[in-house]
Order: C-alpha cells, then sequence, then structure tokens
C-alpha cells in the first residue's frame, strides 16, 4: 500500500533487525575505559556524532564489529556550559580525527587530546566560531582574527617543497598537497581538504525524509546508491520498518551496479595514468555503456531516485544478456591490461601501504582489501544477504597493483551477484535486536559503498523530520593513509598512487 506521495506506508516490525545492538549512557570519566574495552575486543569506531540541542548536548561513540554483526552506541552527556569530554585519540587514530572535527564544528573540547589542531578549519575561519553550535550566529572575521595553520616544514640537507593544489586541472575538486622530497622522492606529503565544506550535515535539519533522501544521493555523487541507501536504512532502523526481502535483493543490486562502473572506470584511469590509453579508452567506453544500461534500467544514469524505500524498485526489466556482454568486455579489458608488461611494472611495489599502518589508521574499503585487511561491510554488517563461509576479496602486497586487483575481483564478484543474487547467497534471517529505548533513540545505516563502508546515524523529530544526520563516508578516514604510502614514492608516481586510492573530496568535506 502507497500513500498519496507513493511511498509505501511504514510496516512497523522491532524484531526485525539482524544485528545486536545495545546502547549505554556513560558519564564522561568512564568514556576512555569502556571505548577501550570495546576496541580490545575487536570493535572498531564507525561513527562519532556531536548533538547540541541548547541545554542538551552528548556525543554519540559508534562502535562496529562483525561478523556476527555487533553495533554499540556509547552516549556521552555533556555540561552545556562547559563543553569538554575526555579524548579517544590515544586509543584510536580514527577517534582523534573525529575529535578534531567537532571542535571545529561545535566547540566541544576533547581533553588531553594527542595533536588538537583545526581540521575543517584552515587559514580564514575566524578564532571561536563554530557553525554547528546551538543558535550559531554568522561568523565575525574582524573580532578576533583568524586560525593560523600552516604546514609544517621538513627539514635536510637537499629537501624541497611541492606545493599541488587546491585548483587541478580537469574536473578534479580541491584539495591542496604540499610534498617536502629529496630529487624526486617524497619525504612527506601533507594533504589538506575541506576547501569544499558546504554544510551538508546542517543542511539535513528540518527536511522532510523525501527531501533528506534527496540530499543524501548528492553527498558524493559517484556514490548516489550507497549514500541514499545508508540514510535509508538509518531510518528505517530508527521507525522499525521491515523491507521485503525482494526489494532488499534489489537494492543490493544496485548497490553492486555502482560498484561496477566505478571501478570499471578506475581500473581504466589507473592505466591512462602510466601512458596505456589504449586500455584506458577501452575501459571508458564501457563505463559509457554501463551508465546507460544504468539509465534504461532505473531512468538514471547514476542510479539516482531508485534505492529508497519510497520508490520501491523492482528492476523488473532486469536484462541478463546485456550483462553477459558486459562481463566478456571486461575480461577483455584486463586481458589487453595484464599482457603489458609496462603497465604491471609501474603499478607493482608503487606507494605500498603496510597491513600495520592499515589497522592503525582505521582503513577500510579497497585499500584496506589491497593491504590484506578483509574490509567490508556486506559481509560484516548485511542489510540483507550474508555469505557463510565466504570472506571479501584481498590482496597482500598492499601497492598500486594490489588495489588494481581488488577492483578487478570485486568487479567480477558484482557481474556475478547481479546476474543470480541468490548463488552463493543465503537469507539473513535472525532476529536478535536489542535496544535499550529509555535512552535516546537513532537510527544507524551501514553500507558497503564501492570506496568502502559509508556509516550513518539519524534522529528524527516528532514530526519526522530530520533532527540530526551524521555520515561518515569511508574518505574521511582513509584521506590520511595515501601520505603514509607515499612515503619513499617518486613525484611523478603521485598521480598513480592517488587515483589508486581515489578517495572523494565531497564526502570528506561535506
Amino acid at each position: 500500500m502507497t500513500n498519496n506521495k507513493g511511498c509505501r506506508e511504514l510496516n512497523v516490525d522491532p524484531q526485525h533487525s539482524s544485528y545486536t545492538f545495545e546502547q549505554k549512557l556513560v558519564p564522561p570519566n568512564n568514556l576512555v575505559v569502556e571505548s577501550e574495552e570495546l576496541l580490545k575486543n575487536g570493535y572498531r569506531l564507525g561513527l562519532v556524532s556531536a548533538q547540541d540541542y541548547g541545554e542538551i548536548k552528548y556525543i554519540s561513540y559508534v562502535f562496529l564489529a562483525g561478523n556476527p554483526d555487533r553495533r554499540v552506541e556509547i552516549i556521552v552527556e555533556l555540561n552545556p556550559k562547559k563543553s569538554e569530554v575526555p579524548s579517544l585519540g590515544s586509543l584510536s587514530f580514527s577517534a582523534g580525527r573525529f575529535e578534531r572535527e567537532f571542535f571545529d564544528l561545535f566547540g566541544i573540547v576533547p581533553l588531553t587530546h594527542p595533536f588538537l589542531r583545526p581540521l575543517v578549519f584552515h587559514g580564514n575561519w575566524p578564532i571561536n566560531w563554530h557553525p554547528m553550535a546551538y543558535n550559531a550566529t554568522q561568523p565575525k572575521f574582524d573580532d578576533e582574527g583568524t586560525y593560523e595553520f600552516p604546514f609544517v616544514e621538513v627539514s635536510g640537507d637537499g629537501i624541497f617543497e611541492i606545493p599541488v593544489g587546491p585548483v587541478h586541472a580537469g574536473l578534479i575538486e580541491p584539495g591542496h598537497f604540499r610534498f617536502s622530497v629529496v630529487g624526486e622522492t617524497i619525504v612527506k606529503m601533507k594533504a589538506r581538504l575541506w576547501f569544499l565544506h558546504r554544510g551538508i550535515e546542517k543542511s539535513f535539519e528540518g527536511k522532510t525524509i523525501e527531501g533528506a533522501l534527496e540530499l543524501s544521493e548528492r553527498i558524493s555523487g559517484d556514490s548516489a546508491v550507497g549514500h541514499s541507501l545508508a540514510f535509508s536504512l538509518a531510518v528505517e532502523d530508527y521507525l522499525n520498518i521491515k523491507v521485503d526481502e525482494n526489494e532488499q535483493l534489489q537494492r543490493a543490486r544496485l548497490l553492486e551496479l555502482e560498484r561496477i562502473y566505478n571501478h570499471v572506470s578506475d581500473i581504466g584511469a589507473l592505466c591512462n595514468d602510466v601512458g596505456y590509453g589504449v586500455a584506458n579508452a577501452y575501459a571508458q567506453i564501457l563505463k559509457e555503456d554501463l551508465l546507460n544500461f544504468n539509465a534504461s534500467l532505473t531512468g538514471h544514469r547514476l542510479l539516482r531516485n531508485c534505492a529508497d524505500y519510497c520508490r520501491n524498485n523492482r528492476l523488473d526489466d532486469f536484462n541478463i544478456s546485456q550483462i553477459k556482454d558486459f562481463t566478456d568486455k571486461f575480461e577483455d579489458l584486463i586481458n589487453l591490461i595484464e599482457n603489458n608488461s609496462s603497465v604491471l611494472d609501474r603499478f607493482v611495489g608503487t606507494a605500498t601501504l603496510s597491513l600495520d599502518d592499515t589497522k592503525t589508521l582505521g582503513v577500510l574499503g579497497v585499500v584496506a582489501k589491497g593491504s590484506s585487511l578483509p574490509s567490508d561491510a556486506r559481509y560484516s554488517h548485511p542489510f540483507a544477504f550474508k555469505t557463510p563461509g565466504v570472506t571479501p576479496t584481498t590482496e597482500e602486497s598492499g601497492d598500486v597493483f594490489s588495489r588494481y586487483r581488488v577492483r578487478v575481483n570485486e568487479v567480477r564478484e558484482s557481474f556475478q551477484f547481479v546476474k543470480d543474487p541468490h548463488q552463493g547467497f543465503a537469507l539473513d534471517s535472525n532476529s536478535n535486536f536489542k535496544n535499550n529505548k529509555n535512552i535516546k533513540q537513532c537510527g544507524i545505516g551501514i553500507v558497503e559503498g564501492w570506496r568502502g563502508t559509508i556509516v550513518s546515524r539519524v534522529e528524527l523529530n516528532s514530526d519526522n523530520t530530520i533532527k540530526r544526520y551524521k555520515i561518515v563516508d569511508p574518505s574521511f578516514l582513509n584521506w590520511p593513509a595515501l601520505s603514509v604510502a607515499l612515503k619513499d614514492t617518486i613525484v611523478p608516481d603521485f598521480p598513480l598512487a592517488n587515483k589508486s586510492f581515489n578517495l572523494s573530496y565531497s564526502g570528506n568535506d561535506l
């Protein structure tokens, strides 16, 4: 049954969830101990969300573990007149970045942070202005000056700096990269982002679910399915909406179609960065065919307007023969690449990220899997299916070649899933949902986008408009790893290394 806006009526089933979810209201002085225990037990810090409602101010820490899918939310209430909280930065690198973000945007101080400095702000933000704080006014640039945030200089014999950006050639978003080099060898690279900060999370506030859904598709344009699905899952989690199994299957198909066209494009671009334009041309033709297929299937090349619970897209006209044709063309592309030793020589050993650094930095998705860390929410946090006995595709060397191979293997798996979603997959029918409704209610959405895991958290008002929506795109956690991987790489290989990560500026900057 649908309402007059074309949305299905809510089918409330508080026992539909297939994960355990525990909420804890923790005093500030217990935060570090509780968090350390979770991290020791295999959880990772997936999201930190600050809420400032004037007299009510608190921070939500969402810890995630799988398989099986487990979620723990720690909520710390703050003194609204003295906004401070113990830092988790000494326990988790990711936590330190989340804390720098909420310090900039909300003015909440993470006490004893190991290296507190601006993250969102740089160079032109007024001191003591925090745009997400309750009743924040327009900035005044003349009162107390602006932040000074110089780059850390690397000194030594023969070291010089190469600045790149934030304005780049071609259709690329803004980001500044500062290279300290000796000859052509990179000693240190520092990335400065947030030139694209659009106030996305603030823009969600007060929107209807339908309006917020449309906005979610534009968080990062090449991840329209991933972000809109993360939003839909969070809202459904909040409202205890049960989505039927067939629709979940179709959502999973859409997610894989998005993964395929982006990976194909990246594989071609990697070839282009080593001068193999023929392979890139072949890949971009295949990508164009895939985008046209998306449009014929759903009405939109980038798969917008079709992954949410309102539109109930069933993909009735799915053409299996076309998928077979795409699969054959993809294998031709891979044969073209892997029979060229010059291309492989440039890929192998370039911009290596070790497994230890991957774990320390909290890296996700393609980059993590390229360093043999099996990070994949389709297996650890499935929204519709799980694959018993199957682990995400991984590679061991942590270099450009490994990240290329992860993409190749994922495209093959995605094509197979799109053709036959039931093969190798079992419906996850466990009902093991636990929640203490006496604490603040929220909804959590977790999706394995093509770059990696997207995590979102939503709170709704009594009229079901958006009260607060927090987004964590995998790029937010992966950008620091690029700098680490570039150490001892030569400057001419930066475009290749950067493309092998292919992180989102807009997904990071929000």
